[in-house]
């Protein structure tokens, strides 16, 4: 199980990229197996797309048992939405005597990344949510969201919204605005350490207007959390 980082080969671990780099077959989703195909020559590779994890995850364990080595890469780090848990899992399924050797290599998450682009917007307690209601159901991640919102945790939202999920996202302004004011900043990260890297500095009540999709990451500031120079910031709260 190896963590890519968020996209750029250069954030990726030293340690990430040997697990890569010795490994005989590598195992992803198509996308990121592109972002590392500098890493790939010569190498077996089994690639899927979305909704193919389970299949993919299986065909790697059933590669290992087979005496391989194998990497199966995750974009950030592998335990975090990631699949180490399902690799993991399905692992568990067989006798002790098969089971192949699972090691996590952690990698740079997306949240990291995206907070770093802002400034330092987590320096705090904060909770990470995923608006994905694939395997989650919404009530669950509505209920979630409300209780980091009352909490008053800076709130990173994963997966904010695609094509067919627009108004989800919605649903966590009101939420949170429930519970904060409406200046409170937002910032959101697109395609963190990527070619396309943009950011976009907003607040609580106006965020929603802003281009948001699969590939960005939306940060909702704390009671605190102020901007500054471009960078948000919330204070961890030394006294200056």
């Amino acid at each position: 199980m190896v963590g890519i980082g968020p996209g750029s080969l250069i954030d990726m671990t030293p340690r990430a990229r040997q697990a890569v780099e010795t490994a005989e077959v590598i195992v992803g989703y198509d996308t990121y197996l592109h972002l590392i195909q500098d890493l790939l020559a010569g190498k077996a590779t089994i690639g899927t797309g979305m909704m193919q994890e389970i299949d993919r995850c299986q065909a790697a364990v059933e590669q290992a048992m087979s005496g391989k080595q194998v990497a199966v890469i995750s974009s950030g780090d592998p335990g975090v939405y990631g699949m180490a848990g399902l690799v993991l899992e399905l692992v568990g399924k067989y006798p002790a005597t098969l089971q192949p050797e699972v090691v996590v290599v952690p990698g740079i998450s997306a949240v990291s990344a995206a907070a770093a682009v802002l400034g330092a917007p987590l320096m705090h307690d904060f909770a990470v949510i995923s608006l994905s209601d694939l395997l989650t159901p919404w009530e669950v991640i509505e209920k979630r969201i409300a209780m980091a919102a009352a909490g008053d945790f800076v709130i990173a939202i994963y997966n904010p919204k695609s094509i067919r999920r627009t108004s989800q996202i919605e649903a966590v302004r009101e939420i949170t605005l429930q519970h904060r004011g409406p200046n409170t900043p937002v910032g959101i990260v697109h395609h963190a350490t990527r070619d396309k890297e943009d950011m976009t500095l907003s607040t609580l009540d106006g965020f929603t207007n802003e281009h948001i999709d699969m590939f960005s990451l939306v940060l909702i500031g704390n009671s605190q959390t102020y901007v500054a120079d471009g960078k948000m910031i919330t204070p961890r709260g030394y006294r200056l």
